[in-house]
Parts: C-alpha cells; structure tokens; sequence
C-alpha cells in the first residue's frame, strides 16, 4: 500500500508585494527613522578604489514593454584585480575601498536602476576549474509579481574576445539569446535592460 504523504503541504507562494521597497529602502520611501541610510544604496566605491569607474543604467521590463516602477535590484560583483569583497575569497585580498555588493530601487517615474562602480577583473569559473570567466556583474531582482528572486548576469559589450570564451557564455546552446546578457557600453556608461518576458527576455540562472 503506497503511503500517504498528505501530512506535509506546501507552503504557497508569496510575491515580494508592494512591501520590499519598504523593509530594504525605507528613506528612499520617505520613511525616515528605520536607518540612518538604505543598506547598499549609492557609490560602491570612494576616491580610493582603484579600477576602472563605470556607471550601470537599466530597467527591468515586463512583457508588455514596460518598465516596472516598483522592483528592486542588486548586485554583486568582483573588484578590479577579480577578487570579491567575501570571507569566502581564498585567493587574495580584494580592495578595501570597493564595497562590491548594492542595492537600487528602481526609479518610480521612469523605472531606472543606476549604479555607480568599476569595471570588474577577470575571476576563475570555480574553485577547482580555473579557467577565466568574462568580466561581468552578478544580478538579483525582486519585484512584485515575481514569487522567486530571478539571478542573471550582466558582461560588457567591450570584452568581445573575453565573452567568446566564458565558461558560462559557451555553455548556452541558443546562441541568439546570449546578447540578453550583454551590457552596451557607451564611454563610461554601460546600459543594461533586463526583460522578464517577450521576444527579448533575458537568460536567467538557477543559482
């Protein structure tokens, strides 16, 4: 006789709600009193960091072509000598003037994300497999409507020969959607819109 497993249900599943932007960027809410300033909102770097300033510009894009006013994102991403700001960086030490992680809301009125960075070095794919991956910047989007926190990434249109080897890059079997993951770069500003839906929708990664 097969057993029973009814005594275990599954929890359902929850938006971010319109709530997230309170809980992590009260100030930019007008709500003040929670935090002197929103956790990782701002320059991840100061006059010390070395690297490369570059400025990221987005937004998040629904299916019907418009920008959501309402999501959050973050990223995360080596220094200039690929070395990340972690206790878990084994390699060497990373620059104590780069912060490497950040948060943005998105903008209400036109659904812009800005961040203001380096350009990120070259890190090994994985501890046991050193081959070199692209430069590129580790992203996290919330919003409401989106039950599961999605993850991309974001390389540069600018490292062409770097991205025809990324470990990660070359994996992809439809070689049309690898441009989703790809930053254009304009002098210092590097324009990266993410589609969650549609003909343009970005790669998202299971991570």
């Amino acid at each position: 006789m097969v057993q029973s497993l009814n005594y275990l249900k599954e929890t359902p599943s929850q938006t971010a709600g319109p709530y997230v932007h309170i809980g992590c960027t009260p100030n930019f809410c007008d709500i003040q009193g929670v935090f002197p300033t929103d956790l990782g909102c701002g320059s991840l770097v100061n006059e010390k960091t070395r690297g490369e300033r570059i400025t990221i510009r987005g937004r998040v894009i629904d299916g019907t072509g418009t920008p959501l006013r309402d999501a959050m994102v973050e990223i995360w991403q080596a220094d200039s000598e690929g070395l990340y700001n972690s206790p878990a960086e084994t390699r060497g030490q990373a620059d104590p003037d780069f912060i490497g992680w950040g948060r943005c809301p998105s903008d209400m009125t036109t659904g812009e994300f800005v961040f203001h960075t380096i350009k990120p070095g070259r890190a090994p794919f994985r501890e046991n497999d050193p081959r070199p991956m692209a430069p590129h910047v580790l992203f996290w989007i919330v919003a409401r409507g989106i039950n599961i926190g999605l993850q991309t990434r974001m390389y540069f249109s600018d490292e062409e020969a770097a991205n025809a080897e990324d470990p990660m890059l070359t994996r992809i079997e439809h070689r049309v959607r690898v441009p989703t993951l790809i930053g254009r770069r304009e002098g210092d500003v590097v324009t990266f819109d993410i589609h969650l839906q549609g003909d343009k929708e970005t790669i998202f990664f299971d991570m």
